[in-house]
């Protein structure tokens, strides 16, 4: 295989593991809300319970992910985890929307997040285990593409199947999915050769002060762009209902918006990253999507929002496309899995510490009024607060140095190997 072209088809077989994800964690969080809402807990239980992803994430996506960078089996290194975490995890999403006690169904639900979180890092980690460097914004783009439809599966027909058999039937459903999703990988999809050697040396950390200090720098840049995305993925429906006044169904589907921008435009800005740059990339992004979201805190007009909204898609799939590689790229080959785990450790960590922070400022707000916004259109500040993490963002990347591919990397011949031996 040519080192000079992406293999997209092999590329596309690595895709299925993400898209499973997607898919699950879709369709969890738009779904056990309501299955929770009908054991009549108040808003601040199933918040607090809707938190046990994170914070399972928090805890073992890092260890996970040094553990299997470590681990050297005949079944692979990756491959081991998801063996045994997918059949468990589908089983359990089977098993979610049937239980009648509700600590029974809250502890179901924290086995799920648990056994979700082993294997989330070892499948995400299989794309820079065998794409080369060069190619890894690309290929990036291409497994957040399957992401998306994941999600639009979950949002889309699983809404369809809830109608149809209530909540068993989409859970069921994405539960074969997930099964299906591992049939591919188990399939297609064969790890480099020293994955599978017992004997192999095991990875150590050999970085530059220099290199240590860029991804310090990247990790919190990356922290505070979740911090200013999450704010408005988690109340930019309220505030369209309270603020532009539309349904709830209504404020989805602007938000969905959003997410179809990303979507469409996530190869393209992988594409972008291997050409001109993934730091100068990120930084374009985060400039776009800062830029479009001043306006917002003073639009009322709802096609002007929409169009915002579009336009700040594409802006942060330039973001969110290209900051994994850059990680893994400072990490080196040998240790894709532990520093896939930082990203979801400082990434995760910002979806826990953004909602309730930007959720008081916003009551706050609804009090006081802050700044030039007015108490009655408190939910305005949001932007406001999304727009200064993403400056902060911009700041901090501003100054790292590593993450580019214009050098080559240590393992790379077996990465394309291995990917050839795909297709």
């Amino acid at each position: 295989m040519s080192e000079g072209k992406l293999n997209i088809r092999a590329t596309m077989y690595l895709s299925f593991g993400f898209m499973a994800v997607s898919l699950a964690w879709s369709l969890y969080n738009s779904m056990v809300p309501q299955i929770l809402d009908s054991f009549g807990l108040s808003a601040g239980m199933i918040g607090l319970v809707m938190v046990f992803d994170n914070i399972a994430g928090v805890v073992l996506e890092p260890t996970f992910g040094h553990i299997s960078d470590r681990t050297r089996t005949r079944f692979g290194r990756r491959m081991p985890y998801l063996i045994a975490g997918v059949p468990i995890a589908a089983l359990l999403f089977i098993f979610i929307p049937h239980v009648t006690s509700l600590w029974t169904l809250i502890g179901l639900l924290a086995m799920f997040c648990i056994v979700m979180a082993i294997w989330r890092t070892p499948v995400i980690s299989l794309m820079p285990d065998l794409v080369p460097g060069p190619h890894r914004s690309q290929a990036n783009g291409i497994v957040n593409m399957f992401g998306g439809i994941g999600s639009l599966i979950a949002f889309g027909v699983g809404g369809l199947l809830l109608n149809m058999g209530g909540f068993p039937l989409p859970f069921l459903t994405a539960a074969l999915v997930m099964l299906l999703a591992l049939g591919v990988l188990l399939w297609k999809v064969r790890e480099p050769a020293q994955a599978y050697l017992p004997d192999a040396e095991k990875p150590k950390v050999k970085l530059t002060s220099a290199e240590w200090k860029s991804l310090l720098l990247i990790l919190f840049a990356i922290f505070f762009w979740f911090v200013g995305y999450n704010a408005v993925e988690t109340f930019f429906t309220l505030f369209a209902k309270y603020t532009l006044g539309v349904a709830g169904g209504t404020a989805t589907i602007m938000l969905g918006v959003f997410s179809i921008a990303f979507l469409a435009f996530a190869i393209p800005a992988g594409f972008i990253g291997a050409k001109i740059g993934r730091r100068k990339t990120i930084l374009i992004g985060l400039g776009g999507v800062t830029i479009v979201f001043i306006p917002m805190l003073l639009m009322s007009n709802l096609v002007a929002t929409i169009v915002c909204l579009f336009v700040g898609g594409l802006f942060w799939a330039c973001v969110n496309i290209n900051s994994l590689p850059m990680v893994v790229r400072i990490g080196g080959d040998r240790l894709i899995g532990t520093f896939i785990g930082f990203y979801y450790l400082f990434s995760v960590s910002a979806q826990i510490a953004s909602p309730p922070s930007v959720g008081r400022l916003i009551d706050f707000t609804g009090q006081h009024g802050f700044w030039f916004i007015p108490a009655s259109e408190n939910y305005r500040v949001l932007f406001l607060w999304s727009c200064v993490a993403f400056a902060i963002a911009f700041l901090v990347l501003s100054f790292v140095r590593h993450g580019e591919d214009n050098v080559a990397e240590p393992d790379q011949t077996s990465a394309v190997e291995a990917l050839a031996a795909m297709d």
